[in-house]
């Protein structure tokens, strides 16, 4: 992990020399830094039981905006990688592979380490450690590690078309698989998945998310291919970008080609329904059209209408140190939670424990309101001002963390 004076690295959108004069697209910096504003507004809830719908994600089939935020970070990570791919093609393949290979590596045990700390956990004893069997493996940033690992490879070796190509092949591929593979009766539905089959073989059952109440993972082994193509599919519309310029051709075509894929996503889902859960290929297209029409408005209002201001220079500070307030945000409130008291008695006179976080909540947000989602959303919200602030004191030191 290096720190750096100046956010020109990986997630830095600044086009490199070429014949074309050299352009800054602080549009693309906005939508990574909504991205990141979001995926915290949406892990972060006072109370999970008490959520408004549009901040949940769907129970299986169908997309809420909350579905969007993985997507939408992948794209942006794909339409980084149409901005360094150039300097990998410079430097040759050894340094193309030594970059991706540290990169997705550090990445993936990031994750791994997110998950398991901090390391011990509290029972009636007091704290015990946690063991290994209760890990589990596979989360959001080991896919984001993988799906770039894959994406870079592709993008490098088989260049723009190619990566188009293989795009198209995964989709398909995916598809037909989840046909043949799964449940005869209903192959796209939580006990008809061919997937987990194949991550409990690979993985292992004591390393799989139960949020579903079964072992089942939503970021597994076997839904990784579809979600590869979503960072695919923001390389070529970074290439994109680049090829044309900051000209009114450009973001029409981006999004006419937008409403296209959302057209596109629904019609699919009438045959392969839109789950984000599996990453199903109808899902990567229609949420990778939103994306595309969420670019190309940000382009139109940021580099054309010029209109910038206390908004913009808000989610700008997230999208610079992006990787690293996201997992400050997982590890914290993990940390923390070490940290209890007795809050009060319960009816039985047992001891009732909180934690800093939990004391905030139950003390200062979950009462504004009888409306406990209102509560819940503020505590949320408080959590964006707070991690928001450390984003915004790094950046007026010039600090960016890069992995």
């Amino acid at each position: 992990m290096n720190f750096r004076s100046s956010p020109k690295n990986y997630y830095s959108y600044e086009r490199p020399n070429t014949n074309n004069m050299n352009q800054r697209y602080y549009s693309l910096d906005v939508f990574r830094g909504a991205t990141v504003a979001l995926m915290i507004l949406v892990n972060n809830p006072g109370n999970w039981d008490y959520l408004f719908s549009p901040l949940d994600h769907a129970p299986w089939h169908g997309c809420t905006p909350t579905d969007l935020v993985f997507p939408f970070f992948l794209f942006a990570v794909g339409n980084a990688m149409s901005f360094v791919m150039p300097r990998f093609e410079k430097e040759g393949t050894s340094y193309m592979l030594k970059k991706v290979i540290k990169r997705t590596f550090l990445i993936f045990l990031i994750g791994v380490f997110l998950n398991w700390c901090p390391f011990v956990r509290w029972s009636d004893n007091g704290l015990v450690p946690k063991p290994w069997e209760m890990v589990r493996i596979m989360g959001v940033l080991q896919r984001i590690a993988l799906c770039y690992f894959s994406a870079s490879l592709i993008v490098y070796f088989f260049k723009l078309r190619g990566a188009f190509l293989i795009g198209c092949i995964l989709l398909l591929f995916y598809w037909v698989v989840n046909i043949l593979l799964g449940n005869n009766t209903d192959p796209f539905s939580l006990n008809g998945y061919f997937g987990t089959a194949i991550d409990t073989k690979l993985l292992g059952i004591s390393h799989l998310y139960k949020g579903e109440g079964v072992s089942f993972d939503p970021e597994g082994l076997a839904s990784t291919p579809a979600a590869i193509v979503q960072v695919l599919f923001g390389y070529l519309v970074g290439h994109y970008i680049q090829t044309k310029g900051k000209t009114y051709e450009m973001v029409t075509n981006l999004f006419v080609a937008g409403v296209v894929l959302v057209c596109a996503g629904f019609c699919w889902d009438y045959v392969y329904p839109i789950t984000k859960k599996t990453w199903s290929s109808s899902y990567t297209v229609y949420t990778t059209g939103l994306a595309t029409i969420t670019l190309a408005l940000l382009i139109y209002v940021i580099e054309f209408k010029e209109s910038r201001g206390a908004w913009s220079r808000f989610f700008d500070v997230f999208g610079k140190n992006p990787l690293f307030i996201f997992v400050l945000s997982g590890f914290l409130p993990r940390v923390l939670a070490l940290l209890r008291w007795t809050d009060h008695l319960d009816e039985t006179g047992k001891a009732v424990f909180t934690t800093p976080f939990n004391w905030f909540y139950l003390h200062v947000c979950k009462n504004v309101a009888d409306d406990l989602r209102i509560g819940s959303l503020l505590y949320a919200l408080c959590m964006i001002a707070f991690y928001w602030s450390i984003v915004y004191f790094l950046d007026k030191k010039k600090v960016y963390i890069k992995v």
